[in-house]
């Protein structure tokens, strides 16, 4: 009996709305937002990365139709937190702070991520 592989679902770093700055693959170097989150694949979209054509056909929504260009999803592993403050890719700690509230921050100056 043949099973079927099982994905791994790694706890992810970043959030919707966070500025990452991809590190691998075609688009490395780019800087853009977080516009969404697919933690079941370990992917995200990011703003102005990864930009693919899709060939549409007329529909009621774009009576067109025609070539539409929309970002894809890329994986988790290839992006980094971009850390404002320092101005450059950062890794992150988790701290909890004195009202119990858990925060990420910038390894390095220990500026917040979330507000």
């Amino acid at each position: 009996m043949a099973h079927a592989k099982a994905k791994i679902k790694a706890k992810i770093h970043v959030k919707k709305g966070d500025t990452v700055l991809v590190i691998t693959g075609k688009n490395a170097g780019k800087k853009g937002k977080v516009v969404e989150v697919l933690p079941k694949d370990n992917r995200l979209v990011v703003e102005g990365v990864n930009v693919v054509k899709r060939h549409t056909k007329p529909s009621q929504q774009m009576p067109q139709g025609g070539i539409v260009e929309k970002e894809a999803p890329i994986a988790v592993s290839n992006v980094m937190i971009f850390c404002s403050k320092c101005n450059s890719p950062r890794r992150i700690n988790k701290e909890i702070l004195a009202n119990g509230k858990k925060v990420r921050v910038c390894n390095k100056c220990g500026e917040a991520f979330d507000k």
